[in-house]
């Protein structure tokens, strides 16, 4: 029996080649990528039974890959995993196909726990305070922008703010709640 195809799509190489081989440990055949070409590069030469993709790639967001992957394969499992987790990207990960978000830092255990995951965890904490304001500035500030389809200019327009200035808080990690 050959072992799944799992597509790992991240721009960072030491942490692709730690992943890569704690996910080989575990009966996956990893395939590489570093950004979106490469990653679509890949996918011609055939469809991988699961992928994790990082959100923040140079050039292009890894919810771009999305729909490709779905298309190669309607039932493979994506897991999106990102360093700037946000509730807009996490719902428009969801939307576009993914079966799991993860913010990072996830070691190999919860991203493979995350693949094989059927269903949510309906025992899952609810944090015992709201976000802050800066959090909550960062969240609006993502969902205009996927409303924008990456479009910092437009972004700007909409939220009446100078494109600088949205590019910097979006460069900022996000406020903990």
């Amino acid at each position: 029996m050959s072992k799944p195809v799992l597509l790992l799509v991240d721009d960072d190489p030491l942490y692709c080649q730690v992943l890569l081989l704690a996910l080989e440990k575990r009966g996956y055949a990893v395939e590489l990528a570093h950004d979106v070409t490469q990653a679509l590069a890949r996918l011609e030469q055939g469809a991988p039974d699961f992928a994790v993709v990082d959100l923040n790639l140079p050039g292009s967001s890894g919810l771009t890959l999305i729909p490709a992957l779905r298309e190669r394969n309607p039932e493979a499992r994506i897991v999106v995993l990102t360093g700037y987790a946000s509730i807009a990207t996490a719902v428009e990960a969801i939307k576009l196909g993914a079966t799991y978000y993860l913010a990072k830092p996830a070691d190999a255990d919860e991203i493979v726990s995350a693949l094989r995951s059927e269903a949510g965890n309906p025992e899952v904490a609810v944090p015992p305070r709201p976000m802050s304001v800066n959090r909550l500035e960062w969240e609006h500030l993502q969902k205009v922008l996927a409303e924008c389809e990456g479009n910092i200019s437009e972004a700007a327009r909409r939220l009446g703010m100078h494109r600088r200035t949205v590019q910097r808080k979006l460069k900022k990690r996000p406020a903990r709640s």
